[in-house]
């Protein structure tokens, strides 16, 4: 007797069709039930209920991840259309107010982004879209694109350069870095590092940088244009001074707040932390790979009204460089 009854029971609804279309691109339970903010029971329930509609497993378990079968292969593309053309007539015919709306907007960075980017944003929404909430969500880079795709995350901000086909990207401004240490640095000052002695026997800004112990930020993983800058410290830093590594540049700057280490971190999160913190940030002397900061969107939702109102929010509170705008 089949385990999976060939009859269908019921009718499903698009909760059950999003449920489906984000477990293809999760391939988990417990990373889909998280994203979705549902219990794994709830979605096993579900799951059970997609099952005997289309009398078939469609996903089945291998090693730690979900894989469809080919009966959920055949069915990805037609239910996407299902959900992009239900997206579409809401975008044709409910337009987006941000007075009323009580929307969730989802979106991808890293700390720097959220420390720098959120408090003037929220400032906004409290004035134009008091009942519009906002969520900075993890993600793996290698997700990122089918997470826009499929409308988990509405916007990326970042340098995610490995973001392609089908993402749009807004260029917002282009960031540099400062490095940062305490103020009463037994070696450092403010000018120690900008310095470039030419006498015998006198180190260079970039020697004394080199040999001061270092907090490295590590973003593994998460495909943004730090890491261009990160690899470049690893290879100029002695291994051996390399004293830590951490996964966010606000735990970088404390951790220089409070010891002789320096850490190197992006300018504009640097200098509102060095103000925060009262730490000296100064330009640190070797030429570190500059990032460009952007918006990326799938361009399924690129006509989408809250989308669009949330991406010109963006673009007016972040946009540095009136050339970009055209």
């Amino acid at each position: 007797m089949d385990a999976i009854p060939r009859i269908n029971d019921g009718e499903l609804d698009l909760q059950h069709l999003q449920i489906f279309d984000i477990l293809l691109v999760e391939r988990n339970l417990t990373r889909c039930a998280r994203v979705l903010n549902m219990t794994q029971p709830a979605l096993s329930k579900t799951l059970a209920r997609l099952r005997i509609y289309f009398g078939d497993p469609l996903f089945v378990r291998v090693a730690l991840k979900m894989e469809p079968t080919p009966k959920a292969l055949e069915l990805a593309q037609p239910v996407r259309a299902i959900l992009d053309s239900v997206r579409a007539l809401r975008s044709d015919h409910a337009p987006f107010d941000p007075l009323v709306s009580e929307r969730r907007f989802s979106f991808f960075m890293i700390d720097a982004a959220v420390v720098q980017l959120l408090p003037p944003l929220l400032a906004i929404l409290r004035v134009e879209a008091p009942k519009v909430h906002v969520q900075a969500v993890p993600c793996d880079v290698h997700h990122l694109d089918q997470w826009l795709e499929s409308g988990l995350v509405d916007l990326a901000i970042g340098a995610f350069e490995s973001l392609t086909q089908g993402i749009r990207r807004h260029p917002l401004w282009t960031e540099s870095y400062v490095s940062l240490f305490r103020k009463g640095h037994p070696r450092l000052d403010a000018r120690s590092l900008m310095e470039h002695s030419d006498k015998a026997g006198t180190p260079t800004a970039l020697e004394r940088f080199v040999a001061e112990q270092h907090a490295l930020v590590s973003v593994a993983g998460t495909g943004h244009g730090y890491a261009n800058a990160e690899r470049l410290l690893e290879s100029v830093l002695p291994s051996g001074n390399i004293v830590c590594r951490v996964p966010t540049f606000a735990a970088a700057a404390h951790i220089a707040r409070n010891s002789d280490i320096v850490a190197t971190v992006p300018r504009t999160l640097g200098v509102a932390l060095a103000h925060d913190l009262d730490l000296v940030a100064v330009e640190p002397p070797l030429p570190l790979p500059s990032m460009d900061i952007a918006l990326y969107w799938h361009d399924r939702f690129h006509r989408d009204p809250g989308s669009q109102w949330l991406r010109e929010v963006f673009r007016r509170l972040f946009l540095r460089d009136a050339a970009q705008a055209a």
